[in-house]
Parts: structure tokens; C-alpha cells; sequence
């Protein structure tokens, strides 16, 4: 039966209705003082007071008490803002949780479409039974927002207590409040597009233009420009991501092996060109199969093929899938000596191209400011030409031009290094900035060595004619490389805590 015009259901069957003077405002349905009205048009969203906020921590214990999360969990966290000096040093604290975007970035990734903006309230909702735990929607968000659990295989995020607005009661974080700095304000779309710079920002935040966070933050008088996060100092490596290192790595080296052998075929070169491609094709398939593990629910990676017309990830699945069996038709064709073989070589090597820069386009996402960036396409497509020639070369394929392009790749890739390390270590961007600290302090070693790998693998020992032990050397300095350009990484983030908290809320 169709509900009364006095209410409106959510697609969780939740009812939110009218208000009763029936000027269009919607409430929850048991409406209380701490929970507003909805008019048309506007949704739900925080606003923090900083100068009311002790740091207490009551709202980080309550939200992972509602949520039955793990203390290293925090769906909402706490963090330090300070400034000035001796005697008038002052500290502010920042609690945030979902923002809830107008542009939630979070949701434009997503290769599952598990994110959704809920029509009646406006809230950001995660459902975690569609979930795959691939975890790019934690690289997407500039604000660290959603968090992977690995107990789950999932992640999971703030959704302002759903079912509770939807009971009249408050969040959790606002009901557990003892100074009243974190509320829930009914916000006008269309109004706060127009505002949200003046709004949405406070030190120790990044930008809200990205995504138009709809949080509101009442920032103290006295706070100085000069105040900075209280880690400002204190940067650390990301997750390496072992499974990603192997299959961006081994696909490339694929990629690259396929389309070199499509060029000497194209060359009328007569070598066995079919037992190579299939090798170069079980490297691939391998190194994709390798890549699922990376995935939370494994058993559901099928699912990451759902959003290919939005998220860059299912379009690298999608990609490389095609290359996969492109690849297997061409070195069928090539083993058999069939008609048409270098056509589908063609087709193999364009979308081997395809792929890698889809899989490289997959990094350029402005939350994680080191990986946006040319140096990264450049870097997928050299490691490609690289490891491509040299595997030719270890196969017994002797031509000029795979020296050639293994060497050139190498040099190239040197020079690509080079630049960006030195583009990070000039750059005013904090995370930018970051980066280079690490990869110049505790990665320094990490760095060197996979620079000098690089060299005499690609460079040094081909020119000897040693193609087998400068491709294994080159392999090591290109996969040590990919370990840095996980590590390495600094994420636009919120600020955090001037100690390290270690597991309690």
C-alpha cells in the first residue's frame, strides 16, 4: 500500500514523515530537539565547535561502543591542532567523522557501487554485504574516512547513526558529548555549495573543494594561521600492498613482453615467437590471480567488473581481463602457425597498452598527492618497455632493438625517478613534501638500492650480454621500486594526535 504523503520511505523501508504544520519539513518519525527538520532540498550533516571540544575522546569510545568496532577502528577520531609559543602556546582538538559530501569520492570509485547518498537524509551509506574489501574508496577519500577492517574483509564508515536519526535519537558521538561540540544541523544543498569554503575548512583539514564536505566547523577566534596538526612532524610508510606490487609489476612485464613480440613478428623476425608469448601469458594470468588476495572477499572479485562505466578499477579489471584472452588466442595462433596471428597481435598489444594505462590511471586520485601525477603513468609504462625487452632477451631472442629499449627504458626510468624525487623534495605541498622525507630517511636505503638495481640490471649488464642476470637484477630493482611507491605514499588525511595512539579509544 503507498504511503501517505506525509511520509517518505528510505530504501531501508525506514520512514521519515512530514512535519504536521505540512509546510514540506520532514523529522524522523519519534522527532526530538538534539535531531532537526528536513526541508526540501537540504540534508543532514555535523557541525564541530573547536573551542568547545576538551579532547576527551567520550565521542571516539561511544561511536566504536554503537558500532561494535575494534579499539584500532575508529569511525570517528580525534585530532590535535596547536600553535603559538611559550608562554600563549594554545592546542585545539578536531572530531570528525563522515563528512557526508555533496561529491563524495568514496562513491565515484567504488567498483561495486556499495556506496550510495541516501535521497531522504542525504547521508553517505556504505553496505558491506557488497563490500569486496578492495579498500580504493581508503585512497580515494581525502579525509580518511572510510577504514578497513581485516577481520571482516570489509570496510566500513560513519553513517551519523542511521537507524537512530531514524528513531528520533541523535548519533551516538553527539548524544555522549559532554561539552556539546559535535551536533546534527539540517544544511541547504544549493546554499552550501555556494558557502562551503568558508565553512568546511579549518587547519589541520585537507581542502573541502574536492568533495564539498558538509560538515561545518566553528573555529575558535584566537586560532592563528600559524597553527599546524600536532603530527605535522611525524609521518610514517603506508601498507606495501604485496599482492598489488606482484601483479602491477608482472603485468606490465606481460604487456610489454606481448608487444615486443607482435613489433618482430611485424619485422618478419623467424624465431619462436609462440613459446615466448605463451610464457609471457602465464605471467600474466598468475599475476592477476595473485591479485585477488589483495581483495578482502576474495570469493567475490567478480563483482569488481559491476561499475566499469565509473570506477577506474573495474575498468582495469575489465582491461586486463580482454588482454588476458586476447593474449591466449595470440599465442595460440602463434604456436599453430594460424592464419591471422598478427592481427590478433594487434588487438594484444593495444590493449596491453590499454590496460597498463588504466591500471596507472588507477593511482592518479588527488587524495594521495604522490601518486597524481605524470611520474606515475611514465613510471607503468618504462617498468613495461623495461622488463618487456630484457624477458625477450633472457628467452634467447637476440635483436638490436630489445637491447635497445631495455636500455633506453632503463635510462629513461632513472631520469623519470630522479625528477619526481626531486619534484617531491621542492614541493610546499605537505605531502608532497612528506614523501620525499621519507624516501631521502627511513627509506633511504630502499631508494639507493633499488636506483643502483635498476642501472645495472637495465643498463650495465646488457650491454655485457648477461640478458639473464640483468633481467633478474632489473626485476628486483623494478619490484623494490613498486614496494617504495606504496610505502612511500603520504595521504591527505585529517590531523591525528601528537603521540601515537596504539589500539585505544
Amino acid at each position: 500500500m503507498a504511503l501517505p504523503l506525509q511520509e517518505r520511505a528510505t530504501d531501508d523501508g525506514l520512514v521519515f514523515r512530514l512535519a504536521p504544520d505540512g509546510g514540506g519539513r520532514v523529522a524522523p518519525t519519534a522527532p526530538v530537539e538534539m535531531v532537526p527538520r528536513l526541508a526540501a532540498g537540504e540534508q543532514y550533516r555535523f557541525h564541530f565547535d573547536m573551542g568547545k571540544c576538551i579532547g576527551c575522546r567520550c565521542c571516539e569510545v561511544a561511536c566504536n561502543e554503537q558500532n561494535n568496532n575494534p579499539p584500532e577502528i575508529r569511525w570517528r577520531r580525534v585530532g590535535e591542532i596547536e600553535g603559538g609559543a611559550y608562554p600563549w602556546a594554545e592546542r585545539f582538538y578536531l572530531s570528525m567523522g563522515c563528512n557526508h559530501c555533496l561529491a563524495p569520492s568514496c562513491l565515484i570509485g567504488c567498483p561495486v557501487d556499495a556506496y550510495r547518498k541516501d535521497p531522504a537524509t542525504g547521508l553517505v551509506l556504505h553496505n558491506a554485504e557488497v563490500c569486496i574489501g578492495c579498500q580504493y574508496c581508503t585512497w580515494n577519500c581525502p579525509y580518511g574516512v572510510p577504514q578497513y577492517n581485516p577481520e571482516r574483509g570489509v570496510v566500513g564508515k560513519c553513517d551519523m547513526c542511521y537507524r537512530r536519526l531514524a528513531e528520533g535519537r541523535p548519533p551516538a558521538c553527539v548524544n555522549a558529548c559532554p561539552q556539546g561540540a559535535i551536533q546534527i544541523e539540517a544544511v541547504s544543498v544549493a546554499a552550501w555549495k555556494r558557502q562551503y569554503s568558508e565553512g568546511a575548512n579549518a587547519p589541520g583539514l585537507p581542502a573541502a573543494d574536492q568533495t564539498l564536505s558538509t560538515t561545518r566547523i566553528t573555529v575558535p577566534d584566537l586560532m592563528a594561521p600559524e597553527f599546524k596538526r600536532a603530527d605535522h612532524d611525524r609521518v610514517r610508510p603506508e601498507a606495501p600492498h604485496p599482492p598489488l606490487v606482484a601483479m602491477t609489476l608482472l603485468t606490465q612485464l606481460s604487456a610489454g613482453s606481448l608487444a615486443a613480440v607482435w613489433l618482430l613478428q611485424c619485422f618478419g623476425a623467424a624465431m619462436p615467437l609462440g613459446r615466448v608469448a605463451a610464457v609471457a601469458l602465464l605471467v600474466a594470468v598468475v599475476s592477476l590471480g595473485a591479485s585477488v588476495f589483495h581483495l578482502g572477499r576474495p570469493i567475490y572479485a567478480y563483482r569488481a567488473l559491476r561499475m566499469w562505466r565509473r570506477s577506474r578499477l573495474s575498468r582495469e579489471v575489465l582491461l586486463f581481463s580482454g588482454f588476458a584472452l586476447a593474449a591466449s588466442l595470440y599465442s595460440g595462433a602463434l604456436w599453430w602457425g594460424t592464419a591471422g596471428s598478427l592481427a590478433l597481435g594487434g588487438v594484444t598489444a593495444l590493449l596491453g597498452v590499454a590496460a597498463v594505462a588504466a591500471s596507472a590511471f588507477l593511482y592518479l586520485v588527488p587524495a594521495r598527492p604522490a601518486w597524481n601525477s605524470p611520474y606515475t603513468v611514465t613510471e607503468f609504462y618504462l617498468t613495461a618497455l623495461l622488463l618487456g625487452s630484457l624477458f625477450l632477451a633472457y628467452a634467447g631472442i637476440e635483436s638490436r632493438g630489445l637491447l635497445l629499449g631495455g636500455v633506453s627504458g632503463a635510462a629513461a626510468q632513472l631520469l623519470n625517478q630522479a625528477s619526481r624525487f626531486l619534484w617531491l623534495a621542492h614541493s610546499e605541498e605537505f605531502e608532497l613534501h612528506a614523501s620525499a622525507r621519507l624516501l631521502s630517511g627511513e627509506l633511504r636505503t630502499a631508494f639507493v638500492l633499488r636506483l643502483g638495481l635498476l642501472l645495472l640490471g637495465g643498463v650495465v649488464l646488457p650491454l655485457l650480454g648477461h640478458a639473464s642476470a640483468g633481467l633478474l637484477a632489473a626485476l628486483a630493482g623494478e619490484a623494490l621500486g613498486r614496494y617504495l611507491f606504496f610505502v612511500s605514499v603520504v595521504p591527505k588525511n585529517m590531523a591525528a594526535s601528537f603521540f601515537r595512539l596504539r589500539g585505544t579509544a
